[in-house]
């Protein structure tokens, strides 16, 4: 095979959980440009419906990563399409900023049960088909979160750390059955659901300090690392976990 072909996309399925926005919906484009046939999901439906059309996508159906059975009944509409999966992209997450000392219970389990629980549901909904290809990708989103403290996103963190830790697990108990299991973890970009915390902020303002590059990242940005990792040529990659970062996890003192 050659090195062009390792990254050939096309005859492959590829659904995208959380794709209607941000880093989802950046990641989704990318895999449809790079052939996929793309199955993007979220649970805004004219959102997903504005990006079924720009992807000619033949199958839009909302799912919410909360209830396991709206994953299954994608799975399920997905199968029947198309007849398999061969990458999952689990991109959904939601984040807060409060005191931890604030923090209620009902706001924590929130946040761990759609950016951890979330992510175990997509996995286990998947699994089989993603089994049968023989060569099943999976991608989950990480954080800089999963490796730092930042300032009262406590719940976001412990979530991302265990997304982590979760891809790591998958990776060792389902290489037999030719799956590999992935880990993007973005720097900061910004998004529908942070750019308020980023832009023009002092918290804004010291992440760029601390970012070696100098500047956010651009959600397209993530689309070479989300390729590599769900093409053939990551066929020996799994448990991994790649920053695309400009530098953050690598910085010391920048001046």
């Amino acid at each position: 095979m050659t090195m062009a072909k390792w990254f050939d996309l096309s005859e492959r399925v590829a659904v995208v959980i959380g794709a209607t926005s941000g880093l989802g919906r950046a990641i989704a484009v990318g895999l449809k440009e790079h052939g996929a046939t793309v199955v993007p999901s979220g649970r805004r439906q004219a959102e997903l419906e504005s990006l079924c059309n720009q992807l000619g996508s033949k199958l839009c159906q909302t799912a919410d990563i909360t209830i396991r059975p709206s994953i299954d009944a994608l799975r399920d509409a997905v199968l029947q399409s198309f007849g398999r999966v061969d990458i999952l992209v689990n991109a959904a997450g939601v984040t807060f900023r409060q005191s931890t000392i604030g923090v209620t219970e009902a706001q924590w389990s929130s946040a761990i049960d759609t950016n951890l629980n979330g992510v175990l549901r997509g996995c286990q909904s998947f699994y089989e088909p993603l089994k049968h290809t023989g060569r099943g990708r999976i991608l989950n989103i990480g954080s800089l979160g999963s490796f730092l403290a930042f300032h009262e996103v406590a719940a976001y963190c412990a979530s991302k750390a265990a997304v982590v830790s979760l891809t790591r697990s998958l990776a060792c108990e389902w290489a037999r059955d030719g799956i590999c299991v992935n880990a993007i973890v973005p720097g900061v970009f910004p998004t529908e659901m942070n750019h308020a915390l980023l832009l023009d902020t002092p918290r804004g303002r010291e992440i760029l300090m601390r970012t070696p590059a100098g500047r956010f990242g651009k959600p397209e940005e993530l689309v070479g690392a989300a390729i590599l990792l769900v093409s053939d040529a990551a066929s020996f990659i799994t448990g991994q976990c790649i920053a695309v970062d400009g530098g953050y996890l690598a910085s010391g003192v920048n001046s």
